[in-house]
């Protein structure tokens, strides 16, 4: 047979089969019930059918009932705050309210007082504290402690007062001892995180250039919106203000702080009485920097005095301060190297120690004199 009529042969069949394909793909396309025939609708098989058993669960573990026992008794003594900020319209001078930021609470006692952190209402011109129930009260600013990162409101409650918070301890902490924290991450109200404690004696720096000592470390899941909201031990009991978290994404990332209960139960109560926090002094001067350079020259390990205010407890008690030589060098006198028993190497550490004491308290200093230690009692006056 000639060679032209296998040719005309391939291309006939090469052209049906386009065609084919052609027409299938514009059905497809088009009528696509020609080729589904319905196989998902449901409609080509009709079977009677029930829901499934459910399977008894049994009782909760006895761990998972203490913690939602711990929630329901502490949820209605957890508040949310939120913060307006007034702000002027450079055009037309006009001034508006508008939301600044959002925070946690907790009740601290039957007169209507709130605790929260001094960063959750700072710069704010008003505030609102949302009860656990809905109801909503405006807030008055009390007094706050900068220093610890604490703020006292107070809202006017009348009848059917939640409850206060039990105030627990935390000197007796240890590493690993269950905690839990109540708040409102990302503005989700009334939220429970579990963790543990993961260290103790943490230090931040603050918002306003301070540092905050004597931390709680936990890593319970801590977001923005919990701050100022309770750490609760498993019994329930305040002790610790969730306060701050490390993380470069601004979210838990396992590691957040909190002002220990034993700071809030000594800071509260005198803002509460005097709008403010006196803090416990003696009338030294102390550097951090220079303590370093000077410690490490005179190869000992404590705090020197670098000056004591005229009349001041240091004064009255007889602690001699550093001297200031015409060439400009610095002979240390007395060196603090224990406070009650407890060893200082630092001025940070020395600061936290006797914040920890009242206005009037008595507190046992050793010295190193002259190569020498020395017993020296002081009484703490009122600080800046």
């Amino acid at each position: 047979m000639p060679n032209g009529f296998f040719s005309r042969l391939i291309w006939y069949t090469l052209a049906g089969v386009l065609l084919v394909l052609f027409f299938h793909s514009f059905l497809y396309h088009y009528f696509p019930n020609i080729f589904h025939f319905n196989l998902f609708s449901g409609q080509n098989q009709q079977e009677s059918a029930e829901p499934r058993v459910v399977q008894a669960r049994g009782n909760l573990a006895e761990d998972e009932k203490s913690t939602i026992e711990l929630f329901e008794n502490s949820r209605d003594s957890v508040v949310f705050i939120t913060t307006r900020q007034r702000v002027m319209d450079a055009w037309s001078r006009n001034i508006f309210s508008v939301p600044s930021g959002t925070g946690s609470g907790f009740i601290w006692d039957d007169s209507g007082h709130i605790i929260t952190n001094l960063h959750v209402v700072k710069g704010a011109s008003e505030a609102t504290v949302r009860l656990a129930d809905g109801r909503d009260y405006k807030a008055s600013l009390v007094g706050a402690s900068p220093a610890h990162d604490i703020a006292v409101l107070k809202i006017g409650i009348g009848f059917q007062r939640p409850a206060p918070v039990p105030i627990g301890t935390s000197n007796d902490l240890k590493v690993g001892q269950k905690v839990f924290a109540i708040g409102n991450p990302f503005g989700l109200d009334w939220t429970l995180t579990t963790g543990i404690v993961s260290a103790l004696d943490r230090s931040l720096p603050g918002g306003d250039g301070r540092t905050i000592d004597n931390l709680i470390q936990t890593d319970a899941a801590i977001n923005p919106g919990n701050s100022g909201g309770p750490l609760l031990d498993s019994a329930g009991r305040l002790i610790g203000i969730n306060t701050a978290i490390y993380s470069p994404s601004g979210a838990s990332a396992g590691i957040g702080f909190a002002v220990p209960v034993d700071t809030v139960n000594r800071v509260v109560p005198q803002i509460i009485s005097r709008g403010k926090y006196i803090r416990p002094a003696m009338g030294i001067t102390v550097d951090s920097k220079l303590n370093n350079r000077l410690t490490q020259h005179l190869k000992v390990t404590g705090v020197v005095i670098l000056s004591i205010g005229p009349g001041s407890a240091a004064d009255i008690a007889g602690l001699i301060g550093a001297v200031l030589t015409p060439e400009g060098n610095i002979i240390a006198n007395d060196i603090i190297v224990a406070v009650d028993g407890k060893p200082m190497d630092s001025v940070e550490k020395l600061l936290n120690r006797i914040d920890s004491y009242k206005v009037g308290d008595t507190i046992m200093l050793t010295v190193l004199r002259r190569g020498e230690k020395i017993e020296v009692p002081v009484i703490l006056q009122p600080g800046e």
